[in-house]
């Protein structure tokens, strides 16, 4: 495990959480939910908040996966953290999309804070965000090894 996880659970930041594996599908339909929201958004031209929606449907996504695990998050860095420690570094989820979460966390800020928005930056957050929801669901929904 890494040092920086290892503060996040010394600190509180990720903590067993008992009924995570059965709450895991409740993030995956808020996740989609607002992957839905960001598609209409983005369709509308109202790029800012297809940004920030995008950026939630990654959220709920990842933190699906760490209640999949038993875990829960205090922190979006430490959320981010955990996903790379029990998910990435085993190979289940790809570098590229924890990648994608901690872009789309940076997009929001800027978007949400300082009114940086673009309709290039909501395309790609939206498809990433896509992407990231669909790894999630298989990781999910696939059987456990006996």
């Amino acid at each position: 495990m890494s040092q920086e996880f290892n503060l996040c659970l010394e600190h509180g930041k990720i903590k067993k959480f008992t009924p995570g594996p059965r709450l895991a599908g409740k993030e995956l339909k808020s996740a989609r939910q607002d992957l839905d929201a960001s598609s209409k958004s983005y369709g509308d031209k109202d790029f800012k908040w297809c940004i920030i929606q995008s950026y939630y449907s990654m959220f709920h996504s990842a933190r699906a996966l760490l209640y999949s695990a038993g875990y829960r998050e205090k922190s979006h860095f430490c959320l981010m953290e955990a996903v790379k420690v029990l998910f990435v570094e085993n190979g289940k989820l790809d570098l590229f999309l924890l990648e994608s979460l901690a872009e789309a966390k940076n997009l929001r800020e800027a978007a949400d804070y300082y009114g940086d928005f673009s309709e290039l930056n909501s395309r790609k957050l939206l498809k990433r965000a896509e992407a990231f929801l669909e790894a999630v669901e298989k990781i999910i929904n696939s059987p456990a090894p006996a």
